[in-house]
This record gives structure tokens, C-alpha cells and sequence, in this order.
């Protein structure tokens, strides 16, 4: 059973927070919880429903080191327990079929705006909705379109709307500058509470 230790309750409840919007987006998802090999930080990532992942680091430690549990029991034991020691759930590795992103190699692209990103977002949800489908969902090729594209270390870097509308959707846009981040193959967006990351050159699902 895996073993999940927040000392600090402000990170439990930011942990909580990531948590509760991911389950939001989707009842039956999963967060894969990983330490980092120095420190007492761990990150959280999801698989939202925009095709991009979502992460968030806190302050704490999960036994074993890489464990996938249910999103949903995940936010149970969170909200149940207020001591240190958290049950998030029984393991559900098999249920995380997306690759992560490498830790390494990453270049400064740009800082945008905070306001100027959630405006972007606020028009694309505006413009979703006018072009739903029947289930409510926007077709792929508007979520596929570019709604910036920013240029540093050698680096231009397409930001398709899929990408702020994760970021909208897991609550992470706040007055704080917005940072892009890239790699050859993968694209990060940290804002204030959380970042989102995609593959570059990919609109197939992120699967292993």
C-alpha cells in the first residue's frame, strides 16, 4: 500500500487543490505521484482531458518512490486525514498510460502576462462553446490551433489552446507572469499554481 507523508499542512491542502480540480475534469482519472531524487519535494501529475499534462510539486515524500492511485481516493485521503501520513488509495500503475517529460534540458522561451494568458483562455472557452459538438466537446482542430507563438534560446515554440485550456481548467492561472519553458520535443507553461506540458510536434495521445 503506498505511504504518502505531508508534513506541512499547506502543502496538503495545495495537494488537495490540484487534486480536487483534476477529479473536476475527470471523475475516473489518476495521479501519478513521483519523488524527486534530492529533497523532500514530490510532483503530481494528471492526464487531463485537453491532451496535455498537468503538474504540481510539494513538499513531501511517497513510499514507493513512483506510485499511480486513484484520483478520487487520492482526494478522499486528503480530505479525511489531517495528520502527516496520508492513505492515498491502493496502487493503479497500470492505469498511467502517458510518458512524462524529461527532467532535464530545458530552455527559457519567454514570460508572458498573466492576465493576457487567462484573457486568451476566457476567449478560447468562448469560442468553444459556440463550436461544441454534440456532446458538448470542442472539435480537436480548434483545440489544435496556435494561439501564440513565442521565441527564445534559439527555440520558436507554438502554444496550441488545448494547452490554456488545461491551465484554465486545473485553476493554475493567477495575476503572476506566465513562464515558457521548452525542450527539442516537449512544451511547459508554469503559471502560479501549477504548470502544463505537452509534446511539441504531437497531436497523437501522449502514450507510452
Amino acid at each position: 500500500m503506498p505511504d504518502l507523508v505531508l508534513a506541512d499542512p499547506a502543502e496538503r491542502d495545495d495537494l488537495g487543490a490540484f487534486v480536487a480540480r483534476a477529479v473536476r475534469l475527470d471523475a475516473q482519472g489518476v495521479v501519478r505521484l513521483r519523488n524527486r531524487p534530492a529533497g523532500d519535494l514530490l510532483d503530481a501529475w494528471v492526464a487531463t482531458p485537453f491532451d496535455a499534462l498537468a503538474t504540481r510539486t510539494v513538499a513531501g515524500r511517497i513510499t514507493p518512490a513512483d506510485v499511480t492511485v486513484s484520483g478520487s481516493d487520492l482526494l478522499t485521503g486528503l480530505a479525511v486525514v489531517r495528520s502527516e501520513t496520508v492513505d492515498p488509495g491502493p496502487a493503479r500503475d497500470l492505469m498511467w498510460r502517458s510518458a512524462l517529460p524529461p527532467a532535464q534540458g530545458w530552455l527559457p522561451v519567454d514570460r508572458l502576462p498573466g492576465n493576457v494568458v487567462a484573457e486568451l483562455a476566457e476567449q478560447g472557452v468562448a469560442v468553444a462553446r459556440e463550436n461544441s459538438g454534440p456532446h458538448g466537446t470542442p472539435p480537436a482542430s480548434l483545440l489544435d490551433q496556435t494561439v501564440l507563438t513565442v521565441s527564445g534560446s534559439g527555440l520558436d515554440v507554438k502554444v496550441p489552446l488545448r494547452c490554456l485550456f488545461a491551465l484554465s481548467g486545473m485553476g493554475f492561472l493567477g495575476g503572476d507572469d506566465v513562464r515558457v519553458t521548452a525542450t527539442d520535443s516537449w512544451l511547459r507553461i508554469d503559471a502560479r499554481y501549477g504548470a502544463v506540458v505537452r509534446r511539441r510536434h504531437s497531436m497523437l495521445p501522449l502514450l507510452v
